[in-house]
């Protein structure tokens, strides 16, 4: 698709000078004589990049009024600024209100058409980054037949048509990330940016910096990710890490819904749906002193838990079968043929949860094992330090026969009723019993029943 180029200037001359030179260049052109006609155009339909002209028929300040309008419908449009009556003030003013350059007339035109090639550029970076994350959104989902998995679910549809800041607890690779993005692509935001901050990542010194952004001394302007979300959605990914004097002025935004960026004077206002997720317990965080009560309150407006995967083993299958469709695309292999019922995968103590089985199926493509056996092997090999058998064996050899068969019995039996998700009859099925016999040994061993 061709980048369209907005031309605004009252100069006629000068309109038709930089028409040519664009058209030759290879872009597509709109032009505008006047303030009205500029609006028009914009309205009409937002441009890839726009050239504005300071000073037309309106006022002396015409095109940073309209690079205002611009930047207020896509903030990624890149503007540069052109004056016959430039000065430093003029050229600060403008970059602040986000001009991508700005120059004075008359200009050189081979000057002018680099500062084209690399709003181009920009432009095609920031598009490749959204085309990106529009990947993301359709590439994954909320996979899994659990009730847990089930509810978060019927959640996600109820609450995306809301406004409600939203609390996503559970443990660390979950899919705390993929639940806060489901609710973003349904949501009335979803053509809007969807920006990810770091709690546990980022230095302790930038917290500031990367929420609120910064006004330079040259008078440029380095936005914050409130800013870079304006319209959006803001995750905030591990929000127990954010220090408390950061805390603070988070619940200040929320309360007033605007900040100042640092160094700056001026109030900065944002329509923001904030999303946050913890892998710790944020009530606990408050009761030995790490996160604000006032702050839990304001972002727990709508809170979803999503367990572990070593609590949901029924949608490990699922989980197996879906993963390896999706690796043997990205890499262009045949599907890898994985056991959704090997003992090893099942029974392995997920600590890294669902990322830690997907990074498990990625390794077995990479190594492209010809036979199940081989793909067996891997999974062995990778999951040996960790395995029910392992832990069996350990709990088993310093006790009594009958004591280890029990211990063999309660374990194996939970396992079967969480990989059946609680179904009495499928577990039945499966372990070789009546339902009635299997009630009996499950109430004889004390494992409770569940749905």
């Amino acid at each position: 698709m061709a980048i369209e180029i907005l031309i605004v200037d009252d100069n006629s001359d000068i309109r038709n000078i930089l028409n040519e030179l664009i058209l030759d260049a290879g872009y597509k052109t709109r032009l505008a004589a006047n303030y009205n006609q500029a609006l028009t155009e914009i309205d009409k339909k937002v441009p890839d990049i726009a050239i504005l002209d300071v000073k037309l028929d309106k006022g002396d300040n015409d095109g940073i009024e309209l690079l205002s309008h611009i930047k207020s419908k896509n903030k990624d449009v890149p503007v540069i600024i052109i004056t016959g009556h430039a000065n430093i003030e003029m050229a600060v003013n403008s970059l602040k209100h986000g001009a991508f350059e700005f120059v004075e007339k008359p200009f050189d035109q081979n000057r002018l058409l680099n500062f084209i090639k690399r709003a181009v550029e920009n432009l095609n970076l920031k598009t490749q980054n959204k085309d990106y994350e529009n990947k993301l959104f359709s590439s994954y989902e909320l996979v899994g037949n659990s009730k847990n998995i089930s509810t978060i679910r019927d959640q996600i549809k109820k609450i995306s048509l809301t406004e409600s800041r939203v609390l996503i607890n559970g443990p660390s690779g979950s899919g705390k990330e993929l639940i806060a993005r489901k609710i973003h692509k349904n949501s009335n935001r979803s053509s809007e940016p969807f920006i990810i901050l770091n709690g546990a990542l980022l230095d302790t010194n930038k917290y500031e910096l990367e929420l609120f952004g910064e006004e330079k001394e040259n008078g440029s302007i380095s936005y914050g990710a409130l800013e870079k979300a304006n319209k959006g959605t803001l995750l905030i990914d591990q929000v127990s890490e954010i220090p408390l004097e950061i805390q603070s002025k988070i619940l200040r935004v929320l309360t007033d819904q605007k900040f100042k960026r640092l160094n700056g004077n001026n109030d900065v206002n944002v329509d923001v749906r904030l999303i946050c997720s913890s892998s710790k317990d944020l009530k606990d965080e408050i009761k030995i002193g790490n996160f604000r009560e006032d702050l839990y309150h304001r972002l727990n407006v709508f809170e979803i838990n999503i367990q572990s995967l070593n609590d949901r083993v029924s949608d490990i299958p699922l989980l197996i079968d879906y993963f390896s469709k999706k690796i043997s695309d990205n890499y262009n292999i045949k599907q890898l043929q994985i056991d959704e019922n090997d003992s090893y995968i099942l029974n392995h103590n997920w600590k890294g949860n669902v990322r830690e089985l997907r990074n498990l199926i990625e390794r077995i493509a990479i190594l492209q094992p010809e036979t199940k056996e081989k793909i067996s092997n891997i999974v062995k090999e990778s999951l040996k330090n960790d395995t029910f058998n392992e832990k069996i064996k350990e709990n088993s050899l310093s006790v009594p026969l009958k004591e280890a068969r029990e211990k063999f019995e309660k374990e194996y039996l939970t396992i079967q009723l969480k990989k059946f998700n609680g179904n009495i009859s499928k577990t039945a099925n499966f372990v070789g019993m009546e339902r009635s016999a299997l009630h009996r040994k499950l109430k004889g061993l004390g494992i409770k029943e569940f749905n």
